[in-house]
């Protein structure tokens, strides 16, 4: 019979976030959460920063007009853990669904832009920084570090996100896929608000997520985010603002291995839209190509990845006081090792100069 994988029914929400404003956002979300339940998805994804909404701000003016709205989202921003992961958390146990969700994560005094990945039964499984912040962006949001390229193994599947243009930065987008996620969450911002270059980031957007899917052979859940009256209104302070933004953005899919539509973009307006993914339906692409597997030449072509967690501080460790090890006394296998490589030279450098020394003195006589 040979193995049978699950089918699971997705949701993507497209919605827009009450800027800047954390707690009704949280309660938008959780509603929204519980709608998709209500609709038999297992799984439901958000778009990026949704909670307490993506700072538009940034793009329309600079710092010191926009430097009220900034202080309001940093501290709408949402701290890992906190009470708003715990009721996202308790939400997704009461209503048995998987959820990812976008935030404006706040560490200290710095914001970084965040998936967060929850579970069913109610656990916050772990978080994905945004490695790069695009343009402006870098203003707002630090950057991620090596821990935030992984997978997430949920309960019947594996499951990958990035955030808006990571998904044009190919290795990050093949360091993933190198972990064969099986369903991918492309959560973007609701860039067809942005009146300047709407139609460059749809065409962006809708571009990377499908060939994400069609290279990852993998389900793509693209969120996108929207702009409502409220937000509008918020947004535009002056005549110079209005000429830079407009109500929507968003263009919402679901898309199948290969980069077919599931389920067909969702434009300019609220919504949730489901889809069924039969992941029995990956092997149909398997024969075809695999870029990380059968169609892969690692050895003329390989990424090195550095999957470590970066500190601002970290403590001083003493030296070993054998000043030829180079080597750090904490790490005592690698100093006994090493040790043990010295006295070895040693020896065969002594057998070398008494060789030497009994061909010299033949020679001589």
């Amino acid at each position: 019979m040979g193995d049978v994988f699950p089918t699971i029914k997705a949701a993507v929400v497209q919605a827009a976030s009450i800027l800047y404003d954390r707690e009704k956002t949280l309660d938008k979300a959780v509603a929204l959460i519980e709608e998709a339940a209500g609709q038999g998805a297992q799984l439901v994804a958000f778009s990026e920063s949704f909670i307490p909404g993506y700072p538009y701000h940034l793009w329309l003016g600079a710092p010191v007009w926009y430097r009220d709205l900034f202080k309001e989202w940093f501290l709408n921003s949402v701290e890992i853990p906190s009470k708003t992961t715990d009721i996202l958390c308790n939400v997704a146990r009461t209503n048995n669904i998987d959820v990812v969700m976008g935030v404006s994560e706040r560490e200290g005094n710095t914001c970084y832009n965040t998936l967060i990945f929850i579970n069913r039964l109610g656990k916050l499984l772990g978080k994905h920084r945004k490695i790069m912040p695009t343009h402006a962006e870098r203003a707002h949001w630090g950057l991620g570090n090596g821990s935030d390229i992984k997978t997430w193994d949920f309960d019947e599947y594996r499951l990958s996100g990035l955030l808006c243009w990571e998904h044009s930065m190919d290795l990050m987008r093949h360091a993933m896929i190198a972990q064969h996620p099986q369903i991918h969450v492309a959560s973007w911002v609701g860039g067809g608000a942005m009146a300047l270059w709407d139609d460059i980031f749809e065409m962006t957007s809708e571009l990377c997520s499908r060939y994400h899917a069609h290279v990852g052979e993998c389900f793509v859940l693209k969120a996108d985010g929207t702009l409502d009256q409220a937000g509008y209104e918020k947004l535009c302070q002056t005549e110079y603002q209005k000429d830079k933004i407009k109500l929507g953005g968003g263009k919402s899919a679901i898309i199948a291995p290969g980069g077919k539509y599931l389920a067909e973009p969702l434009k300019d307006r609220e919504g949730i839209i489901i889809a069924d993914l039969d992941l029995n339906t990956i092997a149909d692409w398997a024969h075809l190509h695999d870029a990380v597997g059968h169609y892969a030449r690692p050895d003329l072509l390989s990424l090195l990845t550095n999957t470590g967690e970066y500190h601002v501080t970290r403590p001083m460790i003493e030296r070993s006081n054998n000043y030829f090890s180079g080597v750090y006394s904490s790490n005592t296998n690698n100093l006994e090792k090493l040790t043990a490589d010295i006295e070895r030279l040693s020896t065969d450098f002594t057998n070398l100069q008494s060789t030497l020394q009994e061909r010299l003195t033949v020679a001589n006589q």
